[in-house]
């Protein structure tokens, strides 16, 4: 029966920091990006709900979501193993694939909050270990691998609620340039849910040989972003 209840206390404690990290009010600025959204909003690319959803979905299978997604992974499973070198390698990989200047800015400046906030405030003696000695820029998937790792969250689940966080977020981004009311958001987040069920699914499965985005106009909307004349984000 203890040992039931330890496990439990530690699913828990699993899900509370997981539900704190991946909050919206966690402080890593994430409200300030739009990865593009911005520049497809103004040039009619997004104009209503559904439009929404169909650039969401593309993003999240065929973009930086299963991207993301598949180096949060390596990133995780190398962080358990201490396979120092293999998750250096990882994160420059996924440092060398953001597509634009202003994509660049977004995922490092998150990722560098969100291991330096997790660090002040949970003690986690793997995480000082991980990070001992460490120079290289940090993105964002690669810092949620790192730190959910060093608290032996499970990955499944650790992927999952990034790929939702991550989903939310552009979603919240819409609602204010489109914008959107807050039911057809609601209305967009449960049609994304299959489409990140089956990305994370993939995710947990592929090789980083199989990384590879077929999302054009959405890297063209970040590249655009950089020259677009009034902007709310900063991406």
């Amino acid at each position: 029966m203890d040992i039931v209840r330890a496990d439990a206390a530690d699913a828990h404690a699993a899900l509370y920091r997981l539900m704190t990290w991946l909050s919206p009010a966690f402080p890593v600025g994430a409200f300030s990006y739009s990865s593009g959204l911005e520049w497809a909003v103004e040039a009619g690319d997004i104009v209503n709900v559904a439009t929404l959803q169909d650039w969401l979905a593309a993003m999240l299978s065929e973009g930086a979501g299963f991207c993301d997604a598949v180096f949060l992974a390596h990133t995780h499973r190398h962080a358990l193993a201490e396979d120092r070198q293999g998750l250096r390698e990882v994160a420059e990989l996924a440092a060398a694939f953001v597509p634009s200047r202003e994509r660049q800015l977004e995922t490092t400046t998150q990722g560098r909050a969100f291991i330096e906030i997790a660090r002040t405030a949970w003690t986690c003696s793997p995480l000082v270990q991980l990070l001992e000695g460490w120079t290289e820029p940090v993105v964002y998937p690669v810092a949620v691998g790192m730190v959910g790792a060093a608290h032996r969250i499970e990955l499944p689940m650790l992927l999952h609620a990034f790929l939702h966080a991550l989903t939310a977020n552009w979603i919240s981004a819409a609602a204010r340039l489109v914008p959107l009311g807050q039911t057809d958001s609601q209305r967009a987040l449960v049609a994304l849910e299959p489409v990140v069920t089956t990305t994370g699914a993939r995710a947990l499965v592929a090789s980083l040989e199989e990384i590879g985005s077929a999302t054009f106009r959405a890297d063209l909307a970040s590249l655009r972003h950089e020259t677009q004349y009034t902007r709310l984000f900063r991406s």
